[in-house]
């Protein structure tokens, strides 16, 4: 039996490389060599292409590719880039087609389309360089619709790279400046206190259109309050699954997730990053490439349902020769 040829993109341009590294790696293990042939095809920080090593250029690296996984997290990978050059190359591969991809990789844009879909997130100002205001107004125009904590985010940055925690308003205009300085734009939202959950899904998996894992409840490092970029590259995050959550937390955080992919256009998989408060669950983003590297919550929502990395990425393959 003729063996799949499977191109397993990683690296990449984003702040997110290793972790894009590593589950690049948990794909080309969870493979058999038996049933597929895989292509380890490396994205440099500058966008240059190599395969398995040796420089080359997209079209050279996708040639006798059967189907192509994307593990790029953030940057070209996630912003459409990607997809596009992988569209025109003719290769079926897993994942948000270009336009979703990139919407959803944008909090900014993100957020207008869920919060037009009724999907509750919290509350939230954005700017850019061209507002012509001074960050101590744009503070102030803050603090007229919600007061501290906040939380400020780059528009298209991951794994929590980028994010400043303003305590009180007098910490919000430097914040504000920083994170417009680094990246052009800036998200602040308001700080709502609760559990952290994720819950990915996958569509037409087990006889559901969309079926959502067991969310992960997500713990944080004893004292911390806040997810910091060195938990993700570290893997000192907790993810309990099954977890505490009562039955209709659960569902409530199932529906949350399926709601979301759906109202961003994702393709075949996402991940849902929420908060759950004693009133209700609030989506914070979306992620249309799951982290599949050791110490990611996908991975142990996959186990929690007696499934598995190599279920799910053969599961992906189907999918993306069948779109």
């Amino acid at each position: 039996m003729s063996r799949t040829s499977v191109g397993i993109l990683r690296g990449g341009t984003s702040s997110e490389y290793s972790l894009s590294l590593k589950t690049g790696a948990a794909m080309l293990a969870a493979l058999p060599e038996d049933k597929y042939d895989t292509r380890d095809i490396f994205i440099d920080k500058r966008g240059l292409w190599y395969l398995r090593g040796v420089p080359a250029d997209p079209a050279r690296a996708l040639s006798q590719v059967d189907v192509v996984l994307n593990a790029l997290h953030g940057g070209v990978g996630e912003d459409g880039t990607v997809q596009r050059i992988l569209e025109r190359a003719g290769v079926p591969y897993a994942g948000a087609r270009p336009q979703a991809a990139s919407l959803s990789l944008n909090k900014i844009r993100a957020r207008e389309i869920l919060q037009k879909a009724g999907i509750r997130m919290p509350r939230g100002v954005s700017f850019t360089l061209e507002n012509d205001l001074r960050t101590g107004d744009m503070a102030y125009v803050v603090f007229s619709q919600f007061g501290p904590p906040y939380i400020v985010k780059p528009p298209s940055d991951g794994a929590s790279s980028g994010i400043h925690i303003a305590m009180t308003l007098l910490e919000l205009p430097n914040a504000i400046g920083d994170v417009l300085d680094a990246y052009g734009a800036a998200l602040v939202e308001e700080y709502v206190r609760g559990e952290e959950a994720s819950v990915g899904i996958i569509e037409n998996f087990r006889g559901e259109e969309l079926y959502a894992l067991p969310p992960a409840h997500v713990i944080l490092p004893k004292g911390f309050h806040f997810m910091e970029p060195q938990h993700h590259e570290e893997g000192t995050l907790r993810h309990v699954v099954p977890s505490r959550f009562s039955h209709a937390e659960k569902q409530a955080l199932a529906e949350l997730a399926r709601a979301a992919h759906r109202a961003l256009g994702l393709s075949h998989f996402s991940r849902a990053d929420i908060i759950l408060t004693s009133r209700a669950p609030y989506l914070l983003e979306v992620n249309a490439i799951p982290g599949l590297y050791s110490g990611a919550s996908f991975p142990h929502m996959l186990e929690s349902v007696g499934s598995s990395v190599r279920e799910f990425l053969e599961h992906a393959i189907a999918l993306a020769r069948s779109s």
